[in-house]
């Protein structure tokens, strides 16, 4: 009892269209390895993007069933990273004129009973990338590109949350809203609801906020329930031990019951 826990997440939603965000491949799920793509969707010089008017939208659904305020003007950005899983090395997203920010959920307040607000910092617009598989056997990393130019809402939160209970409760809130204004299908065994869970830990009654670090892609209410609460108790030991939390991105192992690094994070 003697540390508080924050949360916040980064949600992503892959919308129910048909074709993908900026060309007519296919959204199916499934399908041969790299058969539902083109040079649009895989970034081939020469190529230029044209947006699917069905994800904004959708994207102005979601952002009105959440209580959000609708942008007059938004714009897309290149996101620039050299990964594989995106062959083009950038993503095109929305990182400055998102389509929307100011919104809320309802959720139980677990910590003081009564009900509290899950403020939504912003919704925006982006591309998924591919989908990287490891062979253990030929230790080798294959890509599959099916995933490029899925249209995404990533809704990102406020730090609100203040346990794994409100955690699990807002992204139920969240996916059944979206399911019920047809944005999504949120089948998270499918991939269509991934969550990025970011967690620190302060003292009791401190106005300043533990040093956070943030684990991607969970796809499961138990996983986001247990990752919150392993992460949260992984870095009071290290606070305890008198060690420092580093800043950096972990990857969830529900199985082992786990985090371990992937990278540093230095920027917000």
């Amino acid at each position: 009892m003697k540390y508080e826990l924050v949360a916040g997440f980064e949600t992503h939603i892959e919308l129910a269209t048909k074709t993908k965000i900026f060309c007519s491949c296919t959204t199916a799920f499934g399908g041969a390895p790299n058969s539902h793509c083109c040079p649009v969707c895989i970034g081939l010089p020469g190529t230029l993007p044209k947006l699917n008017r069905e994800v904004v939208n959708f994207g102005i659904k979601a952002g009105l069933a959440t209580h959000g305020e609708i942008a007059e003007i938004s714009k897309m950005d290149r996101k620039n990273y050299c990964y594989p899983d995106l062959s083009k090395a950038y993503q095109i997203s929305q990182l400055y004129l998102p389509i929307c920010r100011n919104g809320w959920i309802e959720i139980n307040d677990s910590v003081n009973g009564g009900k509290k607000k899950v403020r939504i910092h912003e919704i925006h617009m982006e591309e998924d990338a591919g989908k990287l598989v490891h062979d253990e056997w030929s230790d080798c990393t294959l890509v599959n590109y099916n995933r490029c130019g899925v249209p995404l809402l990533e809704i990102v939160s406020e730090p609100d949350i203040a346990s794994a209970d409100e955690a699990v409760e807002y992204v139920e809130k969240l996916r059944a809203i979206l399911q019920f204004c047809g944005v999504s299908d949120c089948k998270m065994q499918e991939g269509s609801l991934r969550a990025d869970v970011n967690v620190s830990v302060m003292e009791k009654g401190s106005k300043e906020f533990g040093t956070r670090t943030e684990m991607k892609n969970i796809n499961s209410f138990k996983a986001i329930h247990n990752a919150v609460e392993a992460e949260a108790q992984r870095q009071i030991e290290l606070i305890e031990d008198g060690e420092k939390v580093v800043q950096e991105t972990r990857r969830w192992d529900d199985s082992k019951g786990a985090s371990y690094s992937m990278r540093s994070k230095e920027d917000a």
